[in-house]
This record gives structure tokens, C-alpha cells and sequence, in this order.
């Protein structure tokens, strides 16, 4: 046996029993992994945690200081939305679809509707309100 090894067992033996068993095993990898995937779902729930926060603030979207100012919105189809801007004392109404922005028209600056008084009369919707006042009638 050569004297470094000698050396080595000798200071192993000396050691006291938690560091001498924890310097034979070594470092237990299944321990280590757990403490990795422990510490990544650490991290991905306090990412999800902040977007949450973000997004119940407002923090995500811009501040409307600026010269632009989205009044309203309402899809029109899967992707295709049309968007009323305010920008100083018009409205412009545009629609937006993938990889398009068009202006539709331009209108003086007004007051947004109610959306509850949007539902037009035979429509569904209003249909579907009506059903739903005489079932909470009964």
C-alpha cells in the first residue's frame, strides 16, 4: 500500500462516524436529483406565480398614456378580431387578422355602448336571455 493511501485511511479512520460514512458512500445521487427537480418546480411555480400577478395588475399591458388607446375589441372569427382605437378625438375601427391591420372607417370620438344593450332583438343571444328570465321566474 502506498503511503498516500496509508495516509488517506488513516485520517478516515480518525474522522468521526456521520463524516466518515457520508465520505465512504459519497454523495447519493438520487438525493441530489430530487433536490434538482425540487428546486425546478420552485422556480416554474414562482414564474407562473409572477405571470399570474402580472396579469391580475394590468402589468402586461401597456400604459395608455400614450397617444393610443384601445376602446374595444370583438372576435370575428377564429383569428380575425376588429378593434376600436382611440387616437385624440377620433375612433378608428380596424380590423386585425394574422399578418394584416386594415382601417375599416373613422368616426368622432364618442362614448363606448353597454354591452348589454348590444344584443340584438331576434338574436340568439337574446333568445337565450329570455329563456334564462322565465326558468328564474319559476
Amino acid at each position: 500500500m502506498s503511503v498516500a493511501r496509508r495516509g488517506v485511511i488513516g485520517l478516515l479512520a480518525a474522522a468521526p462516524g456521520p463524516v466518515l460514512a457520508q465520505v465512504a458512500d459519497g454523495p447519493s445521487t438520487a438525493g441530489s436529483l430530487l433536490q434538482v427537480f425540487v428546486g425546478l418546480i420552485a422556480v416554474l411555480a414562482l414564474i407562473v406565480a409572477t405571470a399570474w400577478i402580472a396579469k391580475r395588475f394590468g402589468v402586461m399591458r401597456g400604459g395608455s398614456s400614450g397617444p393610443l388607446q384601445v376602446v374595444s375589441s370583438t372576435a370575428v372569427g377564429t383569428r380575425e378580431r376588429v378593434v376600436v382605437v382611440e387616437v385624440g378625438e377620433s375612433w378608428l375601427i380596424v380590423g386585425v387578422a394574422p399578418g394584416s391591420v386594415n382601417a375599416l372607417m373613422t368616426l368622432p370620438r364618442g362614448t363606448a355602448p353597454a354591452s348589454s344593450s348590444a344584443i340584438a332583438p331576434g338574436s340568439f343571444a337574446a333568445r337565450l336571455q329570455q329563456l334564462i328570465e322565465k326558468r328564474r321566474e319559476k
